[in-house]
């Protein structure tokens, strides 16, 4: 997103959300906030531009309900009931289940970690990761994402993209202090 609310983008191209769910929404984006880093009301009500009172209900449902959890001296994090749906949505991809016993074997004999991502949007998505023994400890992780042009699979998934397509990903992937490294130009292959 380019600007301060984290209220989840809405995916249907529709300019206004159907009728009767703003509330789930916000409650969507609490979770979004708290997953970003948000660990108390005021910030959480800041990212999702509602008042301190309304996020307070959502977040007090959300924990109630697991997605969230209170942690003294810590805040809100995200909740067990959240990792319970990451695995099971984890394990309802088909690619990832058909894929890994592949993985997992190309691994064994390279002694390299294999990834199996897709694209989503501007980022990549882990869906399978097995380490492999040579080399340092890649911090990937299932089930995260990062953006295309700053990993070496986001890069793979788009060898075929015109220059402007990369131009365009490593300009919405600038960090917000604008500090970059240095970036190769592309190519393009006829």
């Amino acid at each position: 997103m380019h600007n301060d609310s984290i209220i989840p983008e809405k995916s249907t191209g529709k300019e206004t959300a159907p009728s009767g769910t703003q509330t789930l929404l916000r409650g969507l984006g609490v979770v979004q906030a708290v997953a970003s880093g948000a660990r108390d009301l005021k910030e959480i009500a800041r990212l999702i531009g509602t008042t301190r009172s309304t996020t307070h209900r959502l977040a007090s449902c959300l924990v109630e309900e697991r997605y969230l959890r209170v942690v003294p001296q810590v805040g809100y994090l995200l909740g067990p009931k959240l990792i319970e749906l990451g695995f099971q949505a984890r394990e309802e991809v088909p690619l990832a289940i058909l894929a890994r016993p592949y993985l997992d074997r190309l691994s064994e004999l390279t002694g390299d970690t294999v990834h199996l991502a897709v694209r989503e949007g501007d980022d990549v998505l882990y869906l399978h990761k097995k380490p492999g023994r040579n080399g340092p400890e890649m911090r990937s992780r299932v089930g995260h994402r990062m953006p295309l042009v700053r990993t070496g699979i986001g890069k793979a998934l788009l060898l075929d993209s015109t220059q402007a397509e990369w131009q365009r990903l490593y300009e919405v992937s600038m960090p917000a202090s604008g500090r970059n490294p240095l970036w190769p130009a592309h190519e393009q292959q006829t």
